[in-house]
C-alpha cells in the first residue's frame, strides 16, 4: 500500500498529495512535497508522529513557509501544517494562542483588544509556532520579551509545559532550534494594557516604513542575514556591489539589500547559490561571517 494510502487509513485530518512549494512558501520557489498533513487536532498529530517514526519517513512542520528555501528537488517526505492549532483566550493580560496562528493577524487582534507587547509583530508573515522556535522579533522586540510558557510535544510524543527561562531565548534563537523534536503547539504570552488608538498609530505608522523600504510587491522571506554586532548586513551587501545582482530570478533587491526577492521564476537552488555566493564575498572582504537567517530544506 502506497504510504499516502496508508497516511488516509489514519483518518487524521486533510491531505494535499504531491504539494507544490511554490504555493506553500513566501519566496514561491521549490520542487513538491510528497504530501502536506493538516492534522485535525493534537491527537491527530500524535498518530502521524508515530507513524512516521514507525515507517522512518522524513517529516518537517510547515509554518507558513516565511523562512524557509526548498531545494527544487522537492521534499521527499511529509509536511505536517498545524493550521488547526489555532485557539485564542485572553485572561486578563495572558493570551494564550496555538501554534498555527498567524503572528501579525494576532498582532492586530491584540492590538484592536487594547493589549500593547505584540506591535513589533505585525509585519512578520509567521506563525504563532515559527515565530516563538526563530524567536522573530523587530523594533529591538522579540518572542522571548512576551512568551512565558510554551506547551510542546516532545522526542517521546508526551506533552510537556516548558517556560521562558526553559526556552533560552537569544537574538533569532531558542531552545526549540537548538534541540531538535520538540514541537511547540501553543504558547501563553503576558500583553499589557494599553491604549487601542495609540498602539494602532504605531502598527500603522511602521506599515507605512515597511512599505517604503523593503520590496513587499515581491516574493521574498524578509531579512536574509541577521546583522552583525554594530553594523548591518543590507550594508555590507551593497558594499561589495551586489545591490539589484542576479542569479536567474533571484535578485537582491534594490530597495533593502538585505532581501533576496523571486522576480518571477526564481528555483530555490538560484535562491541558495546568492546566498551563499553574498556570504562568500562578505567573508572576502570584510572578515565577517554573515548568519543566514533562512533555513535550506532539503
Amino acid at each position: 500500500m502506497k504510504l499516502i494510502e496508508q497516511i488516509e487509513k489514519l483518518n487524521i485530518g486533510d491531505i494535499i498529495e504531491n504539494a507544490d512549494l511554490k504555493e506553500y512558501t513566501t519566496y514561491k520557489a521549490g520542487g513538491k512535497a510528497l504530501a502536506i498533513v493538516i492534522p485535525d487536532d493534537l491527537s491527530g498529530l500524535v498518530t502521524l508522529l508515530k507513524f512516521l517514526k514507525e515507517k522512518k519517513v522524513k517529516y518537517k512542520i510547515l509554518g507558513n513557509g516565511s523562512n524557509l528555501i526548498f531545494s527544487d528537488k522537492g521534499y521527499n517526505g511529509i509536511l505536517i501544517k498545524l493550521d488547526n492549532f489555532n485557539k485564542l483566550e485572553f485572561n486578563d493580560n495572558y493570551v494564550t494562542v496555538g501554534a498555527g496562528y498567524s503572528l501579525a493577524k494576532l498582532s492586530l487582534r491584540t492590538a484592536r483588544r487594547g493589549y500593547t507587547g505584540l506591535e513589533f509583530a505585525a509585519g512578520i508573515p509567521g506563525t504563532v509556532g515559527g515565530a516563538i522556535f526563530m524567536n522573530a522579533g523587530a523594533y529591538k522586540m522579540d518572542m522571548g520579551y512576551i512568551t512565558t510558557t510554551i506547551k510542546v510535544l516532545d522526542p517521546n510524543l508526551e506533552v510537556q509545559i516548558l517556560t521562558n527561562q526553559d526556552l533560552d531565548f537569544h537574538y533569532r534563537s531558542s531552545f526549540l532550534q537548538q534541540v531538535k523534536n520538540y514541537i511547540c503547539i501553543e504558547a501563553t504570552l503576558l500583553l499589557r494594557k494599553g491604549d487601542t488608538n495609540a498602539i494602532m498609530e504605531v502598527i500603522n505608522d511602521r506599515k507605512i516604513r515597511r512599505l517604503e523600504s523593503q520590496p513587499l510587491e515581491y516574493p521574498s522571506a524578509g531579512s536574509v542575514f541577521r546583522n552583525p554586532e554594530g553594523d548591518y548586513a543590507g550594508r555590507l551587501i551593497e558594499e561589495i556591489g551586489y545591490k539589484g545582482y542576479s542569479i536567474g530570478d533571484a535578485m537582491v533587491s534594490l530597495k533593502h539589500a538585505n532581501f533576496i526577492i523571486n522576480k518571477g521564476n526564481a528555483s530555490g537552488d538560484d535562491i541558495k547559490k546568492l546566498i551563499n555566493e553574498i556570504k562568500g564575498k562578505v567573508k572576502e572582504k570584510y572578515n565577517i561571517d554573515l548568519k543566514v537567517e533562512q533555513e535550506f530544506v532539503e
